[in-house]
């Protein structure tokens, strides 16, 4: 059985920092991106950064320049450094790791990232 276990969030001033941490266990293999996504009250889940087996990393472009995603894919593990947080930082935090080759997607528990004001 897979699992996700994701850490680090918690209730944060504006402008302050936090990091997200995520270590996949179970039987996988073949993964070819790890990510973040985030859910806000009354919206859709959105993608914040993922990084590739290749190295290759994306973002969104509201977190560009405050947010940096690195991950040991080997160790499966894979982390968010979050700086200059805003109050429109708020969600929950989702980990994802997926495999097109595999065919899965699976998903962690989500952990809270609340920003102050």
């Amino acid at each position: 059985q897979v699992q996700l276990v994701e850490s680090g969030g918690g209730l944060v001033q504006a402008g302050g920092s936090l990091r997200l941490s995520c270590a996949v266990s179970g039987s996988i293999f073949s993964i070819d991106a790890m990510g973040w996504y985030r859910q806000a009250p009354g919206t859709q889940r959105e993608l914040v950064a993922a990084v590739t087996r290749g190295g290759s990393t994306s973002y969104a472009d509201s977190v560009k320049g405050r947010f940096t995603i690195s991950a040991n894919i080997s160790k499966r593990t894979v982390y968010l450094q979050m700086n200059s947080l805003k109050p429109e930082d708020t969600a929950v935090y989702y980990c994802n790791v997926a495999s097109s080759r595999a065919s899965y997607s699976y998903w962690g528990q989500g952990t809270q990232v609340t920003v102050s004001s």
